[in-house]
């Protein structure tokens, strides 16, 4: 069994909350690029009113933690790690309901090489619990617009967690798949279990994209985010993501796992 002290200095050891890597100058980025609606940032979210960039700056402060000061520019910036506690007890809470209705479920990410691991032991242990852990649209290509243009990626899935791959992209070594805030992977894996699989998932757990685009669509979401992913906040703040967990998103793979197993033990998924 993990405490909740224990969990809170893992967060702060690894650097998951606390002073984390993500710096000021990214974060107020971020802030300034989604008030002023840049897809690259606003993940598939449509925020249904305006937000400047002194009100997302204000509202990643009370969801996350980070400096509420708008003269910090510079720098470096944290994650409250009791914040994030809150955050995962609130996650552990809508993975028991639907483990408890034995409800289908969506996974996907788009940081894979982070957060695969985290991930698919909630997937394991889900589909342990009953709940269908849909995998639509496997193998499918979708086209991309990245910093280097469009590029055309496959959808795959990897112990029932969704990621995209680049073209003959099968795993090499180290290689999971590649790193994308673009909703237009969870749109298709949608349409797809709507019109070929007949059913859709009553939760989507993801990141990015995976998140922003489900609950733009009207699915029930929650995922992890870091400080300079402000459209996981926005949405929960407006309705549309259920939970969003503030973490930094970017530490070692390992890391993440004290959190899958407090999450499963907390929602008494645990085996």
């Amino acid at each position: 069994m993990l405490s909740t002290g224990a969990l809170r200095a893992h967060l702060l050891a690894a650097r998951l909350a606390g002073p984390v890597a993500t710096t000021r100058e990214d974060n107020l980025r971020s802030y300034r690029l989604f008030a002023a609606r840049d897809p690259r940032v606003t993940l598939g979210l449509a925020p249904e009113r305006a937000w400047g960039e002194g009100e997302l700056l204000r509202l990643m402060a009370d969801r996350c933690g980070v400096s509420a000061d708008p003269a910090h520019v510079s720098g470096g910036d944290a994650i409250d790690p009791a914040r994030t506690v809150a955050a995962l007890e609130a996650f552990a809470e809508r993975l028991a309901e639907v483990a408890r209705r034995r409800a289908p479920v969506l996974l996907g990410t788009g940081h894979p090489h982070r957060l695969l691991g985290f991930y698919a032991g909630l997937a394991d242990a889900l589909s342990a619990a009953g709940c269908p852990v849909l995998t639509p649209a496997q193998r499918r290509c979708i086209d991309i617009t990245t910093r280097f243009g469009v590029r055309t990626y496959t959808i795959d899935y990897v112990r029932g967690v969704a990621l995209v791959r680049e073209p003959g992209g099968r795993p090499t070594g180290g290689e999971t798949g590649a790193h994308t805030h673009s909703p237009l992977p969870v749109r298709l894996a949608l349409q797809e279990a709507a019109e070929r699989l007949g059913v859709l998932p009553e939760l989507v757990v993801g990141d990015h994209g995976w998140v922003c685009g489900a609950g733009q669509l009207g699915i029930e979401t929650i995922g992890p985010a870091d400080t300079d992913d402000p459209a996981l906040f926005v949405g929960e703040a407006e309705g549309r993501v259920s939970v969003a967990v503030p973490l930094d998103d970017g530490v070692q793979a390992p890391f993440y796992r004290p959190l899958t197993r407090y999450v499963l033990q907390r929602a008494r998924l645990s085996r």
